[in-house]
């Protein structure tokens, strides 16, 4: 990796249970001034204290972020760590917007507010060429296409990730954060950025379609529930389709074979997160009746990664990769004792963030991906 700069965002990552977390991974991050950290909180963290201690130790500057369900440290993946990434004020400017809550978005009056943020952006750092909007959703929420679609018009052309924030495998409690703002419920930061660095999105997806489809017959798309599957009952059906018995259905199962949606060309992951009541089953995007999902082939996932961050690499390796991995990609690797070589791919390319339960890139909420930012070196000036 090439050498550190004062420009290029910096990681860093320390375990929860060191006496003081915040204050020693602001001294591995280094001496500022920044103009945004993003901060990945993994389970167990005492959150109010932690963003005190933040506030003490990283501004004055903006700091959001939210909880895990694992996370990628820089060194491959991790557990129970809290990890910064911190944007330098030379090379990078920043605002972010806490939405709370995400169901009373006034649509027209969020565009406004977002196009004034993007001017004063513009106008505060001519000299940084590239936006990039990061978007951080509750993961529980079940409203990260709703919120999306509330953004697109204040967005317009700029590139844009984001995740779902995690509570490990609970699925209980998913919190994001804005400076000393805890949110917990169908709430969402969003930060808009400027960067001297050159940067390229990106969403990988390693799971190739079958030769198996099934069409929803029934579904509840409010609360993302499927309830009947070629007219049968969902979970049932789909269990018929993999040829296994129905109480085989759990977590492993559905991250090895998950079902996909065919969107402009291509196809996309529609990941299941439970079995409901009456053999329903209950996703983590958006379904709808007469949607045909495709039943998705094992997935070669330590091939595929490797090929995808070499492509990202072939002009030169970024300085950092800001990776957001549904869990079901890192519980599909565990089952598959994969563990280890997906997690030496993510060092080797210097990747950095956490496992979500959910992407989104560009106007898309998809669902067992690696999607984020690549940050590459600057142009000389001349």
């Amino acid at each position: 990796m090439p050498p550190e700069d004062h420009t290029s965002p910096r990681r860093a990552s320390v375990p929860l249970d060191q006496p003081d977390p915040v204050a020693t991974l602001s001294a591995r991050l280094g001496h500022g001034p920044f103009a945004l950290v993003l901060l990945f909180v993994g389970t167990g963290a005492d959150l109010p204290t932690l963003l005190a201690r933040a506030a003490q130790h990283l501004g004055p500057c903006a700091v959001a972020g939210c909880t895990t369900a694992g996370e990628i440290d820089g060194t491959g993946y991790g557990d129970r760590s809290l990890v910064g990434v911190a944007f330098p004020a030379s090379g990078f400017a920043a605002e972010t917007v806490l939405i709370d809550p995400i169901d009373t978005i006034e649509q027209r009056s969020m565009i406004a507010r977002l196009q004034q943020l993007r001017q004063r952006l513009r106008a505060h750092a001519e000299r940084f060429p590239h936006e990039l909007a990061v978007l951080l959703v509750d993961g529980l929420s079940g409203r990260e296409e709703h919120l999306i679609a509330s953004l697109a018009g204040g967005l317009g052309p700029v590139p844009t990730i984001g995740c779902s924030a995690g509570d490990g495998r609970a699925f209980r409690r998913t919190q994001v954060f804005s400076g000393l703002v805890l949110r917990d419920h169908a709430a969402a930061v969003l930060c808009l950025l400027r960067s001297r660095m050159p940067l390229q999105t990106f969403s990988f997806n390693s799971s190739p379609p079958s030769r198996t489809q099934m069409v929803v017959t029934r579904a509840d798309p409010v609360r993302r529930i499927v309830l009947r599957i070629n007219d049968e009952p969902a979970a049932v059906e789909y269990a018929r389709l993999l040829g296994c018995p129905l109480d085989s259905l759990d977590t492993c199962m559905f991250a090895s074979r998950p079902v996909l949606v065919r969107v402009g060309g291509r196809h996309f992951v529609r990941s299941i997160r439970d079995v409901g009541p009456d053999n329903a089953l209950v996703f983590f995007g958006a379904v709808a009746e007469g949607m045909v999902l495709t039943l998705a082939e094992p997935a070669d996932i330590v091939g595929d990664l490797s090929r995808s961050l070499d492509r990202l690499a072939a002009g030169g390796a970024p300085r950092l990769i800001l990776g957001f991995e549904c869990i079901f990609r890192r519980i599909d690797a565990e089952n598959r004792q994969k563990t280890h070589e997906v997690s030496d791919l993510l060092a080797r390319h210097n990747v950095v963030g956490f496992s979500t339960y959910g992407e989104q890139i560009g106007m898309l909420h998809v669902n067992q991906t690696l999607t984020g930012v690549a940050f590459y070196d600057p142009e000389p000036v001349s």
